[in-house]
């Protein structure tokens, strides 16, 4: 009888730092999922709007305050998007070569993970009521569902990690 190899925890912390232990293939993923993020932080198309409505949901929700809405949005909105394109430089290189993060980087790459949960969450109208296995494999977005799970399970084992 062979033995098998033990596969490391998904995410743990070491001496160097926090390793999140992914397949390459998924290393590639979330990398490119960073990246597309990126490209939806500054893109100017009007299209990408309700996208992004979760990264920057409204700090004023009546609509007697429209102005002050409007005007938290335009003062704030650039310092969010830096905050959020800073997060996802500070982890690329570590999530693509599967090196250790400080906590600062994991924090970064859970905050990046999370924006892009959101984006994908608006894309499949994820609320509060989400159940992931009542999807079914003949959904066209079943994939997608997939993948909003992968990005949760991993989010919650980052957290756990950061905890320790």
């Amino acid at each position: 009888m062979a033995l098998r190899r033990k596969r490391p925890p998904l995410v743990e912390r070491t001496a160097d730092g926090i390793v999140v232990n992914l397949q390459q293939e998924e290393r590639d993923l979330v990398v490119r999922l960073l990246h597309e993020l990126r490209g939806l932080l500054l893109t100017d198309d009007p299209a990408a709007a309700p996208m992004l409505r979760r990264l920057f949901p409204p700090a004023y929700l009546h609509t007697e305050d429209a102005e002050a809405e409007s005007d938290y949005q335009r003062f704030m909105r650039e310092e969010l998007v830096a905050s959020k394109l800073e997060a996802i430089e500070a982890v690329d290189g570590a999530v693509g070569n599967g090196g250790a993060m400080t906590d600062g980087q994991a924090m970064g790459l859970m905050q990046a993970l999370n924006s892009v949960r959101l984006v994908l969450g608006t894309l499949l109208d994820v609320g509060e009521e989400h159940d992931p296995n009542g999807v079914r494999d003949d959904d066209p977005m079943v994939g997608e569902h997939h993948l909003y799970s992968f990005l949760s399970w991993l989010l919650e084992h980052l957290v756990r990690a950061t905890m320790e």
